[in-house]
């Protein structure tokens, strides 16, 4: 067949029940009563879903690879089986209280794509990788988006080993655990050659619902910084204590807080800014409060923008002390990344030859392929989730937008491989 043909034939092939049904199979793994999911990075639930997807993968025929930290790639050999492989992917790891579409969505698509050029009989000239990236979500093991930094080098292999859960277990204890019941033999070396990476990924937000397109073309993914807060007064008695004097520590957090609400106000609403931890000592209710600590997300899909903002937080967080002790911690900086000009026109030629409406935005959320863009040609691809809700446990994606998304996924994958 020409690659046009292939490719229409590939984008016909693709199953939206296959795919939904193996939205659903994952979910039971870690079902919470709610109807979400809780598989954590490297859990036993987290073990018996990749041990599910290599399953499916030894029944195409379809070779599989871990490397070092665990990522796991599920690789459809191309006629150049030398030739730099196209990747897609994301993760299977959930929030606590998660969702069925977040992350594992980007797995399933690529399998799917990877089944529908087996179910038709075409080999594209390069491999395809579909790749599981290790605790993306960062909800058991801090940071997220864990394994596909330490692939791209981002962070070391030894200091991601040793970073521990809330129980002591380290990521190499728990990672060990994982590997005798769901691992390949063959091992892979990180920041390997490949000629670009494309993720799926529900939007998580409820901009594409609200303009009524169904795929997002991403751009990019906006920066992020992250601060903790630490407050510290003196703790007295809630009757006894005059308030001239008094070192509040929540009086002077709350303070805080509302001036930054104040510096991050904005009116093309582009600022995201979140206090998103509160934790107050003694916390009893008669007695003044003597330390609180306070974390903040702030977002921006502009650099000197972020920058300045950020700059700004530890001079507000000191003006408004009212006497009490003052330390900010900056925990986290990430610049915003732009992806590829030429992906992004692929993915657009794909959406458009299918006749669905979309759209280009940036990502809010970090992804993996934050960091795969720094190593390869990198685009995103989203489709819409109800209300926007996502890292809760309603969260739904519907079959026809999960494989609408899959066929763009198709098309570019098609052409980026051939």
């Amino acid at each position: 067949m020409m690659n046009d043909e292939a490719t229409a034939s590939v984008v016909e092939a693709i199953d939206e029940g296959r795919l939904w049904q193996r939205h659903m199979d994952l979910a039971r793994i870690g079902a919470t009563e709610k109807g979400g999911v809780n598989r954590q990075a490297l859990t036993a639930d987290d073990a018996r879903a990749r041990a599910a997807l290599l399953g499916w993968a030894e029944a195409r025929g379809f070779r599989s690879s871990v490397d070092k930290i665990g990522n796991l790639f599920i690789r459809r050999d191309g006629a150049d089986r030398h030739a730099d492989p196209v990747m897609t992917g994301s993760h299977l790891d959930t929030q606590p209280t998660g969702g069925r579409f977040d992350g594992v969505y980007g797995v399933l698509a690529g399998f799917e794509v990877m089944e529908a050029m087996s179910d038709v009989g075409w080999a594209t000239r390069r491999p395809i990788d579909t790749v599981v990236w290790m605790n993306e979500e960062g909800s058991r093991f801090q940071p997220t988006t864990m394994g596909s930094a330490v692939f791209a080098g981002a962070l070391s292999l030894e200091r991601a080993l040793a970073m521990t859960d809330a129980e002591g277990v380290t990521v190499s204890e728990a990672l060990a655990r994982t590997l005798l019941s769901a691992a390949p033999a063959d091992m892979r070396p990180f920041a390997f050659p490949a000629s670009a990476y494309v993720e799926a990924h529900i939007e998580q937000g409820p901009v594409l619902e609200a303009a009524g397109r169904t795929i997002g073309v991403v751009t990019g993914i906006q920066g992020l910084r992250w601060f903790g807060v630490e407050v510290v007064g003196q703790s007295g008695h809630a009757g006894t204590t005059p308030r001239t004097g008094r070192r509040d520590a929540l009086s002077a957090a709350v303070a805080m807080v509302a001036a930054l609400e104040r510096l991050m106000d904005d009116r093309a609403d582009t600022v995201r800014f979140t206090v998103g931890r509160f934790e107050i000592a003694p916390n009893s209710p008669n007695t003044i409060p003597n330390r609180v600590y306070f974390t903040i997300d702030l977002r921006h899909p502009d650099a000197s923008t972020l920058g300045h903002l950020g700059d700004q937080v530890e001079a507000i967080c000191r003006g408004n002390a009212k006497g009490c002790d003052v330390n900010v911690t900056q925990t986290l900086r990430s610049e915003p990344t732009d992806f590829a000009p030429a992906i992004l026109a692929v993915i657009e030629d794909a959406a458009s030859r299918l006749q669905l409406p979309s759209m280009r935005m940036a990502s809010g959320a970090t992804h993996d392929a934050k960091f795969m863009a720094g190593l390869y040609s990198t685009g995103m691809i989203f489709v819409p989730c109800r209300k926007g809700l996502s890292h809760v446990e309603d969260e739904y994606a519907s079959p026809e937008h999960l494989a609408a998304g899959v066929r763009v996924l198709a098309g570019t994958l098609a052409k980026l491989a051939s």
